[in-house]
């Protein structure tokens, strides 16, 4: 039966292969970039392609008038499958489009086409839930990272060159953060069956989404706090109270996360950081600031003198596929809260990327650039408005 299903998949690729080979270019079709992404998201259920998944990355890389026919051409197989292969290794795939860091890219939206009902066709139900609540959650996760992005964007854009925005704003943001650490946590194989190489690369994606999401949660929630003690509001303070105690509980579910994690194989010992409990100091300070009395700190909003002159303890994580540098994984903690060092960013494809002049390494992670450069076809103008692909 495995066989014959094996075979079944194999002539389905195929198949799409084929009829992408002999479509018609147009605005939205591209043969080529097709054939790529069937391939990228075949039925062999042992492991993604790599190698025609950074043939993807490297077609929109090199222009991004080819994200409207890559996404035309995913969302189309997508809506069509039945397999949680296919449907697991399209959403890697459209994960790391979005770590391309392109504008067009960040503009994008809503996914362009809709998991949050999939089901598996080709296993029996017993099986086949676990694998559908997988898909499920990635999908969820990756719809409203998208919806996120897109509209930060253009909220920078209506902002016109202002650099921060208000301190309710930035409160809002922090509990969208929380909510998709939420749903990222919700990622994760629910029996021992589904801990095949598949699944377990796309974890190995979802963890860096992780540290990088709550990353930007703790760098982002050391800056509010001061904000909040410089200006006293009650409403505000209120606010931030329930941010930090929100972020108590997921300290738990984020430590319980990293541990389930390390058992089934995508963390070893060395890569799970501790995560700090949330300084109760903070939370008496705004509980003052919410009953009337002054917390502020200082006249510059800092506890207890300079707030750079605090400790800074730097953990040395060796083998870290998350986060490395020359001598391994760098965890900083500033004021309790811990993050990661800024000059390194990391990327789902666990590729540090060069900010601020610091190169970083890179990992054996499903989307490890690694291949040559697709050609860039001649005919296509620069100069051509770029789509809207919430057409699509």
């Amino acid at each position: 039966m495995r066989v014959w299903k094996k075979a079944t998949g194999a002539l389905k690729d195929k198949n799409s292969i084929w009829v992408a080979k002999f479509s018609r270019k147009g605005p939205f079709r591209n043969p080529d970039l097709e054939t790529v992404i069937i391939k990228a998201t075949s039925h062999d259920e042992h492991s993604i392609d790599c190698k025609n998944v950074q043939r993807a990355f490297k077609w929109l890389h090199t222009s991004p008038l080819y994200l409207k026919p890559l996404v035309w051409a995913l969302s189309i197989r997508m809506q069509k499958t039945k397999s949680w292969v296919v449907a697991l290794k399209g959403l890697m795939l459209i994960h790391g489009v979005f770590c391309c860091d392109l504008p067009v890219v960040q503009r994008m939206g809503r996914l362009p086409f809709d998991f949050s009902n999939f089901s598996d066709a080709h296993l029996a139900p017993a099986k086949a839930w676990g694998f559908n609540a997988f898909v499920r959650a990635y999908f969820a996760y990756l719809d409203q990272r998208s919806a996120f992005v897109s509209s930060e964007v253009k909220k920078q854009k209506n902002k016109e060159g202002e650099v921060e925005g208000t301190l309710m704003e930035e409160l809002e943001k922090l509990q969208k953060l929380q909510a998709m650490i939420d749903m990222l946590l919700q990622i994760k194989p629910r029996n021992t069956d589904m801990n095949v190489g598949l699944v377990l690369e796309a974890m190995d994606c979802v963890i860096v989404e992780v540290f990088d999401v709550y990353s930007k949660f703790c760098k982002k929630i050391a800056t509010v706090l001061l904000r909040i003690y410089d200006v006293g509001g009650k409403l505000e303070a209120s606010m931030g109270l329930k941010v930090l105690q929100k972020a108590s509980v997921q300290r738990d579910e984020l430590s319980e996360y990293f541990e389930f994690c390390r058992v089934i194989g995508v963390l070893n010992a060395s890569q799970c950081p501790k995560i700090e409990r949330i300084p109760e100091e903070d939370i008496r300070d705004l509980e003052r600031i919410i009953s009337g009395a002054s917390a502020k700190k200082s006249n510059n909003g800092v506890v207890d003198g300079n707030e750079e002159e605090k400790a800074i303890v730097v953990r040395d994580f060796s083998a870290s596929s998350i986060i490395e540098s020359e001598k391994g994984l760098i965890t900083v903690i500033t004021h309790q809260w811990e993050v990661f060092d800024d000059d390194i960013l990391v990327d789902v494809r666990g590729n540090n990327k060069v900010c601020n002049g610091v190169i970083g390494t890179t990992t054996t992670n499903p989307f490890e650039e690694s291949y040559s450069l697709v050609p860039y076809v001649p005919h296509v103008a620069h100069n051509q408005v770029l789509p809207d692909l919430i057409s699509l």
